[in-house]
């Protein structure tokens, strides 16, 4: 067991201390935002995570979990220090550091005794080096610190799944005491044979950004590939599922659709672009894959104007807002350039969601009316858009959706449904990469 404490109560670190405690450690998460640890000391989860409010509650009940505003006596007694605080992205693709090396400058006045320090934050290569060298600079002198960077590879929607039973952790520590201490946090993983994986700082950082970039130009290459398959009358469905029976390309993240969105592929296949330009080197592959992504929902757009005409005075429905099902996160989700686009037409835009509507009301001021279900949603309009894969999505009443609509357009972006069962119901259905040759 170690005394382990989480600045910063996000995604990442409330996850990541939720479950550190539910291994059996002492962990405290700290934040500045008062308000956030009020609720939290009451039980509220301030994000929308399967599973996470169990763990939460049963930990804090167990005494194992515990949350505060109050940094010096949470850094004092600990033995490692995570921390997890954004890293907002900035307009030109580089990476927004203050709120991690003003964690680390507060960590450092606070230190005592041996303490590693974990860089948990997604940040360039060499950030984690930077923080050792402020916490040096700024640090009591008789206290000591060893830096390691252990990056996160979390999905929202499975996140809690994602630390209990990982692929693999890796972890970049330079001292054989930091890597002893780190064992001890993973133990648990230790005894479940997880794969630790042990580099250095800059690799460490360098394996999330090449992970979710790679992960990110094989979703924009088989969305290339629909695009192709539209042209030529091939199904990409029939293309993905060939392709995915060869070992060396795997079937997972090989989905056609409007592309990837979320707090993490977007923002670190940006900042590799950013921080590989600063050296001069253009990064031609992973370009290509963000900007492919990026026309996506501007392809959706235009199936929409194909199959219903001007858009000005219509009503479209769009089912999902999130970018994908089991969160309410909208960072980066395709349905906001959507809306944007339909408004912008002079469009009549309904949405609805199951969990992401409060969140898209406090986050963007758009005149778009909120519906109580699907139906509701398509009540009224010319066309439905399904731009996010709910399970609630799954097994719409088509006969009832035609009851209630004026037009007879559904334009699935998930390709969830068979074009010859909607087609079948008499509606217009259009998909991504399963189209007649044109």
């Amino acid at each position: 067991m170690a005394n382990i404490t989480m600045i910063g109560t996000g995604y990442v670190g409330l996850v990541s201390g939720a479950c550190l405690a539910d291994f059996g450690h002492d962990v405290t998460c700290v934040d500045i935002d008062k308000n956030r640890i009020a609720a939290l000391r009451r039980g509220e989860i301030p994000i929308y995570e399967p599973g996470l409010k169990d763990v939460v509650v049963k930990n804090v009940e167990g005494e194992r979990l515990q949350f505060t505003t109050d940094l010096a006596p949470a850094v004092r007694g600990a033995e490692v220090v995570f921390i997890a605080v954004g890293t907002p992205p900035q307009e030109d693709g580089g990476t927004d550091l203050s709120f991690v090396f003003a964690a680390a400058r507060d960590i450092a006045k606070h230190l005592e005794g041996y303490t590693v320090v974990v860089q948990k934050s997604t940040a360039p290569v060499g950030t984690a080096r930077e923080i050792g060298h402020v916490i040096a600079a700024e640090k009591p002198k008789n206290a000591e610190c060893d830096i390691v960077a252990n990056p996160e590879f979390l999905r929202e929607g499975s996140a809690v799944g994602d630390f209990m039973r990982p692929d693999r952790v890796i972890v970049g520590a330079e001292t054989e005491r930091a890597r002893q201490l780190m064992k001890q946090v993973y133990r648990p993983l230790y005894l479940l044979e997880t794969p630790i994986v042990w580099t250095s700082l800059e690799s460490a950082e360098m394996i999330k950004y090449a992970s979710n970039s790679y992960l990110a130009a094989k979703i924009s290459f088989i969305n290339e590939m629909a695009h192709i398959c539209e042209l030529l009358g091939a199904n990409v469905d029939d293309v993905a599922s060939g392709m995915g029976l060869d070992g060396r390309i795997g079937k997972k993240f090989l989905h056609a659709g409007i592309g990837y969105g979320g707090s993490c592929l977007p923002k670190d296949v940006a900042s590799l672009i950013h921080v590989a330009r600063e050296r001069g080197y253009d990064a031609p592959v992973i370009s290509a894959a963000h900007a492919v992504n990026r026309d996506l929902p501007g392809r959706a757009i235009e199936k929409l104007m194909r199959t219903t005409g001007e858009l000005n005075a219509k009503t479209i429905a769009l089912l999902g807002l999130a970018f994908k099902p089991n969160t309410d996160d909208l960072r980066e989700a395709p349905a906001l350039r959507v809306v944007h686009e339909l408004l912008k037409a002079g469009a009549r835009v309904k949405v609805f969601d199951p969990v992401a509507m409060d969140n898209f009301r406090k986050q963007v001021k758009a005149p778009v009316e909120y519906a109580k279900n699907a139906y509701d949603a398509a009540n009224g309009a010319d066309a439905v858009v399904l731009v996010t894969e709910w399970n609630e999505f799954r097994e719409l009443d088509f006969d009832r959706l035609k009851a209630v609509m004026r037009g007879k357009v559904f334009i699935d972006c998930r390709n969830v449904y068979s074009p010859a069962r909607v087609e079948g119901e008499g509606f217009v259905y259009d998909s991504f990469g399963r189209g007649k040759p044109r």
